[in-house]
């Protein structure tokens, strides 16, 4: 799987972009502000937003819980906050911090940070105080912009704080004694000019933190795109289009849900935000905006398919795009994604370091379920063996990923990916079939040896989530004295389970019929939901023993 050039990547990456709109005849005089800001500002996210301003600024970027906003004042708010933190001593390399639920807000700071030349940090809105702090004082923050409902866990120190509106919380007045307002920064911004902002700043990174479902989250840097090859990467596989209203219910200080924001960008769509993710509400969202596209991870999926029928009775005709990931898709979910949907489901496959790897589209899931897909444009997917030599088709090796978005490193000391001639590693097992399609088969780190025999909890896990009444499940392996490990199926029953096949016994029965011995869990243990990250991946530590 040969990597294309330079020339021919750039060649071949206009193509998806036109066909989605980005590039297109503009006039003479939008022309020259669309100029302008790709040179101030580049294929950053503020650069993006500009390139919108100009082109498109009466379309509305934003519905939120504040109602709408149109591009040009979304832009024109990007510019005052860059102004109001200038005048309060924040220069290039500074680092600006955001807590938040999903928003204008946040594009704003993102706009504003570009703007900058500063670095943004997005923090976890699940993490703990105790994580929070360790975090602000790795990061180094200048400043921190976050949401009232997190005020108590903010750390005392010196760290500068602005407290977003949110109409439906206050601040604690005693945390947020001395703290600005978000708003009252946008004010004092609107009313300083250009305040001596940098007419071509640095590019900035963006740190995303990992998920932390073992630990303290670690801080990646996320390169800000230096071409429209990422576009044209997701856009490949993606059949989005310019100006389209997109539901983004994935958090945004995920990276799935910072992609959802930044090709939206990208492509002028109007992006509706929420604070909090409700199934019923996102369905009745879709439906309001008579949205096309709904970006979520894999549990809130799973939530929106197992809405009883009369809560997700609403006209969905124009949605033709449901893009999830962040984690693996129960086979069930593609199942029934598709029997409420329709063929509209496009897997992708990546993590926080890698971007991008693969993405399955309607028809793949169709015939293979458990597909990852194919990789897009300019991207090299390999299969390696522990040597670093490829493997044939069909074999399990460890999946190493090269493309144009490769994480630039931890910001913590001692850690790092694996890197073979360029590539990657995702930390993953996979194999392709004869046809060229990429399967995961678990975790390098989650592989199970159990009495000698290597088992895949992903393998056990599909066949459970097509077991009528289970909602969610989750293998794990538990030491064992006399086997080494053994299997754990921690089991969430949906509302209609019959408990007499979901029993600890049914479960082993049903296993036991379909898969080796080794794989039938030798505890079955029932719960009322997993323990999962704002992400959507369980969080295994906070499994109860066995």
């Amino acid at each position: 799987m040969p990597r294309l050039s330079g020339a021919t990547d750039l060649i071949k990456g206009l193509v998806p972009i036109t066909r989605a709109g980005i590039v297109e005849p503009i006039g003479p005089g939008r022309l020259a502000g669309v100029i302008s800001a790709w040179y101030q500002w580049d294929f950053t996210a503020g650069g993006l937003l500009a390139v919108a301003a100009r082109r498109d600024g009466d379309r509305v970027a934003v519905v939120d819980d504040l109602g709408a906003i149109s591009y040009r004042r979304l832009d024109a708010d990007a510019h005052a906050l860059a102004v109001a933190l200038h005048d309060r001593g924040l220069r290039e390399r500074g680092r600006i911090g955001i807590l938040a639920r999903n928003h204008r807000g946040f594009l704003v700071a993102m706009g504003a940070s570009s703007r900058l030349g500063t670095d943004l940090v997005l923090l976890n809105t699940g993490a703990s105080a105790a994580q929070l702090a360790e975090v602000a004082a790795e990061q180094k923050l200048d400043w921190l912009l976050v949401d009232p409902e997190f005020a108590a866990l903010i750390p005392h120190s010196t760290l500068r704080v602005a407290v977003f509106h949110d109409p439906d919380a206050a601040p604690d007045d005693t945390r947020a004694d001395g703290w600005a307002r978000f708003d009252g920064l946008l004010e004092d911004g609107r009313r300083g000019g250009v305040s001596g902002l940098p007419a071509r700043p640095r590019r900035g990174r963006i740190v995303v933190l990992t998920s932390g479902t073992t630990g303290t989250p670690k801080g990646a840097n996320r390169p800000e795109p230096r071409s429209w090859m990422p576009a044209s990467a997701l856009l490949s596989r993606l059949p989005l289009r310019s100006a389209e209203t997109t539901v983004v219910a994935s958090p945004i200080f995920h990276t799935w849900g910072l992609a959802a924001v930044q090709i939206a960008l990208a492509l002028r769509s109007t992006m509706v935000l929420s604070r909090r993710f409700d199934p019923a509400a996102t369905v009745a969202l879709v439906a309001e905006h008579r949205a096309s596209v709904l970006w979520v991870v894999p549990t809130m999926l799973q939530r929106i398919t197992d809405l009883p029928v009369g809560e997700r009775a609403a006209d969905l005709s124009t949605l033709r795009v449901i893009a999830a990931s962040g984690s693996a898709i129960p086979t069930g979910v593609v199942h029934r994604t598709r029997e409420v949907f329709g063929p509209v489901l496009y897997n992708f496959y990546g993590s926080t370091e890698v971007s991008w790897a693969s993405i399955a589209q309607p028809h793949e899931l169709d015939a293979h379920p458990t597909t990852a897909g194919r990789p897009p444009l300019g991207t090299v997917l390999r299969i390696l063996d522990d040597r670093g030599a490829e493997v044939p088709r069909g074999t399990v090796g460890r999946v190493f990923v090269g493309n144009g978005m490769l994480f630039e490193g931890y910001t913590r000391n001692g850690s790092e990916k694996e890197v073979r001639d360029g590539l990657m590693s995702t930390g993953d097992l996979g194999h392709f079939d004869a046809d060229g399609l990429l399967f995961l088969d678990g975790r390098s780190d989650d592989m199970i040896v159990s009495g000698g025999e290597n088992v895949y909890p992903r393998e056990v896990e599909d066949l459970l989530s097509l077991l009528p009444g289970v909602l969610e499940n989750a293998v794990v392996g538990a030491e064992d004295p006399e086997f080494g490990a053994r299997l754990v199926a921690y089991v969430v029953r949906s509302g209609d389970a019959d408990g007499e096949t979901l029993s600890e016994d049914g479960i082993r029965t049903h296993v036991k019929a379909h898969l080796a011995r080794f794989c039938v869990p030798r505890e079955v243990v029932f719960l009322d939901e997993l323990p999962r990250n704002p992400a959507g991946k369980v969080v295994p530590r906070l499994l109860p023993p066995v």
